[in-house]
Order: structure tokens, then sequence, then C-alpha cells
């Protein structure tokens, strides 16, 4: 079952540790929607580099796909109120300005906001966020538009929703056994 807005207050209020829902910081009571939780841009990026001379990036040889992630990506910090340009059909990693605690009760999933992607933006991630996940999320920003795309740290870009994970199914798991 999806959380409604009263559902996720309630357990952002929550005394309970073991039920709380820490969503930090929330700067606007309107961040938490009917069903959803707006999501915002953090400051960090991981720019993927245009021009590397890199054939390729070989999963299969570690050692080399170190090295060669390191020539392929670069990292960025944007000031806040500072612009951060996505040029067209350019990807860039960044994370979220709100750091997450989900009690083993709840889990979620983030997803770009339409107003996003008429302009071409499109915002994913691993899209599905395990109850218990403590940590800031990492979005995947890809800009399939014709001009750059200026975006600013703090502003909202994703929605987080958030559901109830059914107890029975909610069990530790274990290493497989042949």
């Amino acid at each position: 079952m999806i959380l409604g807005r009263g559902a996720i207050l309630g357990r952002l209020r929550d005394s309970n540790p073991e039920r709380r829902l820490t969503i930090s910081p929330i700067l606007e009571s309107e961040q938490v929607g009917r069903c959803s939780v707006d999501i915002r841009l953090g400051n960090e990026f991981l720019l993927v580099n245009r021009e590397t001379g890199i054939m390729g990036i070989d999963p299969i040889r570690r050692g080399e796909m170190a090295e060669s992630v390191r020539r392929y990506q670069t990292r960025v910090e944007i000031a806040y109120g500072s612009p951060f340009y996505l040029h067209p059909q350019q990807f860039s990693l960044a994370r979220t300005f709100e750091y997450l605690a989900l009690p083993s009760d709840i889990a979620g999933y983030v997803l770009g906001r339409s107003s996003w992607g008429r302009l071409g933006l499109v915002i994913a991630t691993a899209t599905v966020v395990e109850c218990g996940f403590k940590g800031v999320l990492v979005l995947e920003l890809a800009n399939l538009g014709s001009v750059p795309i200026v975006l600013y740290p703090g502003m909202r870009i994703a929605q987080l929703v958030l559901h109830s994970v059914d107890a029975g199914t909610n069990i530790p798991v274990s290493p497989a056994t042949p």
C-alpha cells in the first residue's frame, strides 16, 4: 500500500526508532505531497567525460576497468545557488540533498518529476529503495533534449513514493544453499 501524506508525516514524527522514517532535511511542508515526497538535488555530481580516448569499458577486466572509470568520470561540487549545466546528450550522476533512513517495513521508488521530463531530462536511479536503506540517493541524470538544462543544487528534482512492506515478506536474506 502506498503511504499517503498523513501516514508519511506520522512516520516522520514516530517516537519509536524502529518505525521512524527519516527524510532530512524537509525544508517546506509542501515537499510532502498527497502520496510522495519531493527530493532535492544535492551539490555533488559525477560527470561522464565526452573525450577520453577509451576504446571501451570492459567489466570483465576489473584491473583495467578501475583506471578506465577514473579517466571516464570527473567529480564536481557546485556551490548552492550556483548553476550546473547538463548539456544535450550528457550524462551525470548526482546525489540527493536529503538523507534517508527507511525502517524495515517501508520501501520506496524514486521517480523523475514530469516537469523535468517535458524538458528532456531523464531522472533515473536504481529506482527501488529497499526497506532499511540509510544514506543519500544517487540519481542518474541524462539530458535527451537539444539545449542545455540548468540545474541548481537544492531544487526539487524527483519524487519518492513510499509503500508499506508486508511483514511476511520482510525476512532476512541468507546466502543460498545448494
